[in-house]
């Protein structure tokens, strides 16, 4: 079983045509895919495609580098209330550091308020960082969620990855370990365990090496399979087999619907 943790369906190329964009990754042998929100006013479109469409899962969360208020936790806690089958993680949320001009203070209250909102629903979480793992780490640690989550796109050293991973989660594995100048990350990858792996594309962003400026896409998780498995010791098998189960255990509810 092949599962992208993160695809944002939701947008072009997939929007313009959902059912063959559907049928490119099913060919492709990607069984399960989970689209993460940004923003309350995506909520809707993706709670809709995921109802439509047994291979989509999906989460809800308010992504760090879009401006949001009061009302959209309020607006977040009422759709988790709900406690849809196929609603599986609260995500995109945490903190990014790249963007000029960001407000961290702001970026930190709505991440704590959805961090309390995953213990309340014991629901895992989609992590965003960029320029932030030291802030992150800190925030997840005193938090002490009550379930796991996954830093998503990682992009950092072995050293880093393995703090996240002695507090329980998980590191997801994407396209940036397909580029040779990412040396720290690909030996990150290479060395911690693989029962912290998940795969996952951020499709139609972080493209694979060689196809900057193309919409990144579902199906390129074969492709970063195949860079992990050049990456690590262990069998095509024992890597399929065990990130499979890692992602099961991860997100239950995709085991069960």
């Amino acid at each position: 079983m092949l599962i992208d943790t993160h695809c944002h369906f939701d947008f072009p190329p997939f929007s313009d045509d959902i059912a063959l964009s559907i049928e490119c990754y099913q060919q492709a042998g990607i069984d399960k895919i989970i689209v993460p929100a940004v923003s309350v006013d995506r909520f809707a479109n993706i709670i809709e495609l995921a109802n439509t469409h047994s291979s989509i899962y999906y989460a809800l969360g308010l992504h760090p580098i879009y401006t949001h208020h009061q009302q959209d936790l309020d607006y977040l806690n009422s759709e988790l209330a709900l406690n849809r089958s196929k609603l599986v993680a609260i995500g995109e949320i945490g903190i990014d550091g790249y963007i000029d001009g960001a407000d961290i203070d702001q970026q930190i209250y709505f991440f704590s308020a959805q961090l309390d909102l995953a213990k309340q629903y014991h629901l895992p979480v989609i992590l965003h960082s960029r320029r932030s793992h030291p802030l992150l780490y800190k925030i997840l640690k005193n938090m002490k969620l009550t379930d796991s989550g996954v830093i998503h796109g990682f992009s950092g050293s072995y050293e880093e990855a393995m703090q996240f991973i002695r507090l329980g989660f998980f590191i997801g594995v994407g396209g940036v370990i397909s580029y040779e100048r990412a040396k720290k990350t690909r030996n990150a990858i290479s060395k911690i365990p693989l029962s912290a792996i998940v795969f996952e594309t951020d499709a139609p962003d972080m493209p694979l090496s060689g196809h900057q400026g193309q919409p990144n896409r579902p199906e390129n998780i074969q492709s970063i399979a195949n860079y992990l498995i050049a990456l690590r010791t262990e069998s095509q098998t024992t890597i399929f087999e065990q990130v499979a189960l890692n992602t099961l255990n991860l997100f239950p509810k995709m085991a069960i619907n």
